[in-house]
């Protein structure tokens, strides 16, 4: 079967000529994703997308080849991937830039906290460490501090993070926190 006849018989939804067609093109079309930084996964979903595209097109009667039908899937491909490339491009970019300005704030905040929490009395200094640092329950921290209970545990908790919250609203102003 030659190419005019597959794409006739593909423009009226013949999927077994869409199949002939899969097969015939497939080392061709996936070889351009692969020699471009692709996977074979990414290869084979970029020209099962073309496929569709073509097959959408050529069905809904509006598609006049004026090229070889191989031609014109390849260039299909070539701008699936091409948009695949993109998109990668600026997710790690985003990525890059997102962890690189999340380490920088994080640290200036850690100093910033870790001052302020230095400032404070050595029960609120160990309630406040063993929470957020050590991520010890409530009980654990009234048995280690010697509480009556986990609900002394937690109104200490409350009060000393309302001390560590006022001490850093003192020294430090939004700009300490925002680039």
């Amino acid at each position: 079967m030659n190419e005019t006849e597959i794409f006739e018989r593909i423009c009226k939804g013949d999927e077994k000529a869409l199949e002939l067609l899969y097969k015939k093109y497939y080392r061709m079309m996936t070889k351009l994703v692969i020699t471009n930084s692709g996977t074979e996964d990414e290869a084979r979903d970029v020209y099962q997308d073309a496929l569709i595209v073509f097959w959408q097109k050529a069905t809904s009667g509006n598609l006049v080849l004026t090229s070889k039908m191989s031609t014109y899937i390849y260039s299909i491909c070539q701008n699936l991937w091409r948009k695949e490339l993109d998109r990668k491009k600026r997710l790690s970019n985003e990525e890059k830039d997102s962890a690189v300005t999340l380490d920088t704030e994080t640290l200036e905040r850690e100093k910033i906290i870790a001052k302020c929490i230095d400032q404070l009395d050595g029960t609120c200094k160990k309630v406040l460490m063993y929470y957020y640092f050590e991520e010890m329950s409530m009980q654990d921290i009234a048995d280690k501090l010697g509480f009556a209970n986990t609900d002394t545990a937690k109104t200490k908790k409350y009060k000393c993070k309302k001390k560590l919250d006022d001490l850093v609203k003192a020294q430090y102003s939004e700009k300490d926190f925002l680039d």
